[in-house]
């Protein structure tokens, strides 16, 4: 019972930063109904911005919230410019063309963004330091002690923030009606007013805000990166989103949540080899019974 907890907490933790990056994809797919596959290498920018800016800025346990709060608004800043950037570049130009072409060069602007990152910082693995220590320890007196550690709560809170003020944002905003708006049919949403190209951009930007918040929190939990942790995390994340339902946000946490307990049950009770294979298994026999997600609607073609 002590493992399965703290397998429980490990997973709801890495779920987080898969529902982080899934609400990225979801909403892109909301408005104009196609895939940023770019979007795992932005996760990855921003965890290169995140542990630089560690690494300039230095950590003094005095200012370790003003820290991380300004290299959170660093990271969140340099993402979103890239990520209005890989909308310009490949997905506006191609907005009115045939479905395939947007994928194939958000496909290109993924190589692209790898490269950069290789190309800019090397090959070798990045590490840095822990920064937020202290745990709280449960059921001492059993033979297996679960941690939870004050970084898992600050993910699992930062998660939970996040969420509401999306929720927020999407119900009760100007711009949240202006993206449902967009989402149900873009040109009368233009005949109404509503700046559309504008839209789009502030989403692309948003979304890519968020995958900076994702790839601080996985600076934080596991203290190393590559320039290739993007197309995994991606791919995984992509998977959440579906498995929830793309075009849902409450659908593609709950499928980040779905993929990181998997994972993390997987490899705890079974092997790590084939953890990939449970987490993709599950999201085929859930398509099968819900072809939509778990929290997808289904689309309505209008003639």
């Amino acid at each position: 019972m002590e493992y399965f907890l703290q397998q429980l907490v490990n997973g709801i933790t890495l779920g987080s930063i898969y529902g982080l990056i899934a609400i990225g994809y979801t909403m892109v797919y909301g408005i104009i109904g196609m895939i940023n596959f770019a979007h795992g290498d932005i996760f990855m920018i921003g965890a290169f911005i995140a542990i630089i800016s560690f690494l300039i800025f230095g950590l003094t346990s005095i200012a370790l919230p003003f820290i991380l709060l300004f290299v959170l608004l660093i990271s969140m800043l340099f993402t979103a410019c890239y990520g209005w950037t890989v909308e310009k570049l490949a997905y506006k130009p191609l907005r009115g063309s045939f479905r395939l072409a947007p994928l194939i060069s958000a496909l290109g602007m993924s190589i692209v963004l790898q490269n950069f990152v290789q190309v800019a910082q090397g090959a070798r693995t990045k590490a840095i330091h822990p920064i937020i220590t202290g745990k709280f320890e449960f059921f001492k007196e059993s033979d297996f002690v679960v941690i939870v550690s004050h970084l898992q709560i600050f993910m699992v809170l930062l998660t939970i923030a996040l969420m509401a003020g999306f929720t927020f944002l999407i119900t009760k905003t100007d711009l949240g009606r202006a993206q449902r708006a967009c989402e149900q049919d873009k040109t009368m949403a233009s005949l109404l007013g509503i700046n559309v190209d504008r839209t789009i951009s502030v989403t692309f930007i948003i979304g890519s805000s968020l995958a900076s918040v994702a790839g601080m929190m996985f600076v934080l939990y596991y203290g190393v990166i590559d320039f290739y942790i993007g197309f995994l995390a991606g791919i995984k994340a992509f998977t959440a989103a579906v498995l929830g339902g793309i075009g849902s946000l409450p659908g593609a946490m709950l499928g980040g949540l779905i993929i990181g307990l998997i994972e993390v049950m997987w490899s705890g009770y079974i092997s790590s080899e084939y953890k990939d294979v449970a987490a993709f298994s599950v999201l085929i026999v859930t398509l099968i019974f819900f072809p939509t997600g778990l929290l997808g609607k289904p689309e309505i073609e209008k003639v």
